[in-house]
């Protein structure tokens, strides 16, 4: 496993070791040594699974006061995957990075507790696991707009496209506006 710092405090980008064969392939999608060893301490609580159309944008969703770390990845189609540091402590408080996920590459990233989190589906019934590091709170859920002029996140969309977005995604606040941690 190949364990790659970003330009984010504590975002990294996890390249498994794949090893396939005319039958299909087999990774290690997690193993604690392995990331620990890397500097990623972390105790899993929750699995998730998500499968969205192509154009299906998530995000960008985070907790208050129980933040959550997640392990993504996706096992099927393809993401534009974006964390947002949401840290009011962090020198990159308020800068953002995307990283493509798929089936095809299978790379993981590992987003620490304090980022908001959000991706668009880049293929039709794209699915995204992903581990989690607190249970999921539904009174402490809150989200960012997907399109803040201050984040200024360069989502990979056509001139005047509009991804599909649930109702509380469609309304989330400004970053401004947003809970942010401390």
């Amino acid at each position: 496993m190949e364990f790659e710092r970003t330009r984010l405090p504590g975002v990294v980008r996890i390249r498994p070791r794949v090893f396939e064969d005319e039958r299909g392939f087999f990774m290690e999608s997690w193993q604690e040594r392995k990331f620990s060893a890397a500097g990623i301490e972390a105790h899993f609580v929750q699995d998730n699974h998500s499968r969205s159309a192509r154009g299906t944008l998530r995000g960008l969703h985070y907790q208050s006061r129980m933040p959550q770390g997640k392990l993504v990845r996706v096992t099927r189609g393809a993401v534009f995957d974006v964390v947002v540091d949401i840290r009011h402590s962090s020198p990159a408080f308020g800068c953002w990075e995307a990283h493509e996920l798929s089936a095809q590459n299978r790379h993981m990233l590992w987003v620490p507790p304090g980022f908001a989190h959000g991706f668009l589906a880049l293929a039709d019934d794209t699915e995204l696991l992903y581990k989690c590091t607190a249970y999921h709170a539904p009174e402490l859920e809150r989200a960012i707009a997907w399109n803040d002029s201050d984040l200024a996140i360069q989502w990979p969309l056509h001139a005047g496209e509009v991804p599909l977005l649930s109702q509380k995604d469609a309304a989330a606040p400004s970053f401004g506006h947003a809970e942010c941690l401390p």
